[in-house]
């Protein structure tokens, strides 16, 4: 079989079998398949689309070119959540420990940051000591003794999406539904969980900048954790706003504490909650009603900040700092960014709130930059609120010669007008494999 035809199958609209398939990825991860015909075929798919068949059997092929990671000797029902990314978006930090509090085991492999997104693995290591690299004993033990860790992705999981992200990155192909849905699903199969949270953000922020797509591609990723015996379910969650006030690794991690804390932002406290509940829904632990209450319980008596503080401790994290935030690193300087006007903020573009944070030294620009745990941004006035003339509009972490190149970045993400925007729901809409319940109102 050429790849040659697959290619060709594939640009004038062709579906393809689970052999045509196998050929393509697994000879791309042999390095039989060059990248230029790897690209042709990605460009194929990008205009042509794949049928839910053939995503999911893509997605299997995909989580089986490396390591299937077996949880089966951790007890009781494993539950795991993935982002598709944002600013400000610490929600891992915050509902996986509430999720444990309330009984249920969470084995979680995270990623690093990349580009404008954070990545949960550096917000821990900014925990001064935490281990996010553990054997997979260690990793086993620690969830059946205490009911939570999150670690570092493995090397070894889903091999073909490494070399396929890498790729289409540079060619365009990133913004693709079934390649979305197919890279984030292998890497949810192959690390096993019984049940998986998708939170599909939307907007400014995010891969998906619409509702409808965001949906589409909700549907698509529900529909192969069918295909493949998993509860899967996707929360629509917007990110046209960055999450709560702080962006940066750790300056996250304290805003994340003080939502355990009982004491966060409105925003953000609400969409862990909601996040938090499907979670404890997918675990069988009742209605979404029922699950909420639970989770402002432990929430409210202490119990899901302590899990948290227990889950540093045992991957040797300094958990001083989860209740001392001056124990920190502290950044080299701080800077205050003014408004130059009055008036109504009637959008901000969250990708260029995050960009700006990662001139400050946050996050990356390409794969290996060192990271200034201590940089980032606080925001003091987001969309909707009003500002006036020298008022500030956001503090700035990191490094002096850092602040003028990201000032006129964060600048160019705000528009101000006279009359005050209407409000954006937080969360759209919830996709399970009975379909598609829109939220006609916040909580």
């Amino acid at each position: 079989m050429r790849i040659y035809d697959i290619i060709a199958k594939k640009r004038d609209g062709g579906t393809h079998t689970r052999a045509e398939l196998e050929t393509l990825i697994n000879g791309y991860v042999a390095g039989d398949v060059p990248d230029y015909q790897m690209a042709a075929w990605m460009m194929a798919v990008y205009l042509r689309g794949m049928t839910d068949e053939e995503t999911a059997i893509l997605t299997d092929i995909m989580a089986r070119s490396g390591e299937m990671v077996d949880l089966s000797p951790i007890a009781g029902i494993k539950v795991d959540k993935h982002s598709t990314g944002g600013v400000g978006d610490k929600t891992t930090l915050v509902i996986a420990p509430i999720a444990a509090a309330c009984g249920v085991k969470i084995a979680k492999m995270s990623g690093r940051g990349l580009g404008h997104t954070g990545g949960t693995i550096d917000k821990m290591e900014s925990v001064p000591g935490t281990r996010t690299a553990l054997t997979q004993e260690e990793f086993f033990a620690q969830v059946n003794r205490i009911g939570i860790s999150v670690i570092g992705q493995s090397e070894n999981i889903a091999a073909a999406d490494k070399k396929m992200y890498a790729l289409r990155d540079v060619t365009a192909t990133v913004s693709c539904i079934p390649l979305i849905a197919s890279s984030i699903m292998s890497k949810k199969l192959a690390s096993g969980s019984d049940a998986i949270l998708l939170d599909v953000t939307t907007g400014t922020g995010a891969f998906m900048k619409t509702v409808e797509d965001s949906v589409q591609l909700a549907k698509l990723m529900v529909s192969i954790g069918g295909h493949h015996g998993r509860k899967v379910a996707a929360m629509i969650t917007d990110m046209d706003t960055p999450l709560g006030h702080n962006i940066g690794n750790s300056l996250e991690v304290m805003e994340s504490m003080e939502v355990l804390k009982g004491r966060g932002p409105a925003d953000l406290t609400e969409v862990c909650l909601q996040l938090a509940s499907y979670m404890l829904v997918l675990a069988g632990k009742g209605t979404p009603e029922e699950c909420r209450a639970m989770a402002q319980q432990v929430i409210a008596d202490g119990s899901a900040f302590a899990k948290c503080k227990e889950m540093f401790a045992a991957q040797s994290g300094d958990v001083r700092v989860l209740e001392d935030y001056s124990l920190f690193d502290q950044p080299a300087a701080k800077y205050e960014v003014l408004a130059e006007a009055d008036g109504y903020i009637t959008a901000n573009d969250a990708e260029k709130i995050g960009i700006a944070s990662v001139l400050l030294g946050a996050g990356r620009e390409k794969k290996g930059d060192p990271l200034d745990y201590a940089a980032g941004i606080i925001l003091h006035k987001k969309r909707g609120d009003y500002v006036r003339r020298g008022e500030s509009l956001a503090t700035f972490c990191g490094a002096p010669e850092r602040f003028a190149a990201a000032e006129a970045v964060y600048r160019s993400a705000f528009t101000f007008g006279p009359e005050k925007p209407s409000e954006l729901p937080l969360i759209y809409a919830i996709v399970t494999d009975t379909g598609v319940s829109y939220f006609s109102e916040e909580k």
